[in-house]
């Protein structure tokens, strides 16, 4: 049994079919781009798959919601987000116009067509979202500067809007020096692989 199979057993077979897609296109495009760092990728599953995924243990998105993913580099979490949960919208923003190419072509080929991708910064954005994701991008208090004003008014938002971020290691000092109210989920207790042990949700309520 697969990694994604053990720790998401509701998957449906067109879902694990996109994940094994997924990958095939993520290793072609990273030959091109160096997405992520060539020792990963044999690793690949575990690291970047699975690790996106933790934040779908944290929270379940609401069906017909809105999540913006900031930074996504070759696609994470955003795209693996989007596989689990195909009734919500995910845009994904990167300031580096070839990384937003390859996830527009992987999105394009694994038909996400709930998902789109586009080259700008997080700070430049007009609209509004239920949630945001990101892969430790920047200390939580800059992010949260380029972030805060994304979300839609509380009278309109999903349950649980706010921020899911993915961070590793001792946060304490962080999150202090951001003054935020975040609540931290450690990805070792949904996941026995010793890459987690470290591995972190930072969930700042919108």
């Amino acid at each position: 049994m697969n990694l994604l199979d053990h720790y998401f057993p509701h998957l449906t077979d067109h879902q694990r079919q996109q994940f094994g897609q997924l990958e095939t296109e993520f290793r072609d495009w990273n030959e091109r781009l160096n997405l992520v760092a060539r020792p990963d990728m044999d690793n690949l599953t575990e690291r970047h798959i699975l690790h996106s995924l933790g934040i779908a243990k944290v929270v379940g998105f609401a069906p017909g919601s809105s999540v913006l993913d900031v930074g996504t580099g070759g696609g994470l979490p955003g795209l693996p987000l989007a596989i689990v949960f195909p009734e919500v919208r995910f845009h994904l923003v990167d300031s580096i116009g070839k990384k937003i190419k390859a996830v527009q072509d992987m999105a394009e080929t694994l038909h996400l067509t709930n998902v789109t991708a586009e080259q700008i910064r997080a700070e430049q954005l007009s609209s509004k979202y239920d949630y945001i994701v990101s892969r430790a991008v920047a200390r939580l208090a800059t992010f949260h500067t380029w972030i805060a004003h994304r979300y839609k008014p509380r009278a309109e938002a999903a349950p649980h809007s706010g921020l899911y971020y993915l961070k590793g290691g001792d946060l304490t000092e962080e999150i202090a020096e951001s003054g935020l109210q975040a609540q931290v989920t450690d990805l070792s207790d949904f996941f026995a692989e010793e890459f987690f042990e470290t591995k972190k949700v930072v969930v700042v309520p919108a």
